[in-house]
């Protein structure tokens, strides 16, 4: 059995007007869409993670506010990943750090949260736990865990 880590990654729900922050990225199968964030170092918090990563990816400067998700892909990547998604505020000015774009980056855009089950955002369980916060419906904080190849959500 080969040995996998576990990655642990800090992502940003930025809400503004009814859209989301997302990071567009391509694959060989196409383009869609992240929540900007990413790995977390060691002896960084988790909220400082976030952070730094908004801002290293979107050159948005955020202050994380409250844990809202955790989803995990246990299987199909090449490490066990946890992705922890910290509702953020959005602050005016720009964040002092350079903009950095992630392998396979080709921009960020705002979508709108009353047809985010319908855009190619990953990992798809987060679709409709957005559109639930957004409007206020109850909704685990623990999504589960998504393999590669699950259903997407589309009702």
């Amino acid at each position: 059995m080969e040995e996998r880590h576990i990655r642990t990654s800090a992502k940003a729900l930025v809400i503004r007007n009814g859209r989301m922050l997302a990071v567009k990225v391509r694959d060989e199968f196409g383009a869609f869409y992240i929540l900007p964030g990413g790995g977390q170092m060691p002896g960084e918090t988790l909220p400082a993670a976030v952070e730094r990563e908004v801002a290293e990816e979107t050159g948005l400067r955020v202050r994380a506010e409250k844990l809202v998700f955790a989803v995990e892909g246990a299987e199909g990547e090449p490490d066990h990943r946890i992705d922890l998604v910290f509702l953020c505020r959005l602050f005016p000015e720009k964040a002092n750090e350079d903009r950095v774009n992630d392998r396979n980056q080709i921009g960020i855009e705002w979508l709108p949260l009353e047809t985010l089950n319908r855009e190619p955002l990953y990992p798809s369980r987060l679709r409709r736990a957005v559109m639930n916060l957004w409007q206020g419906i109850e909704t685990p904080v623990y999504l589960g865990n998504e393999n590669m190849g699950d259903p997407e959500i589309t009702e």
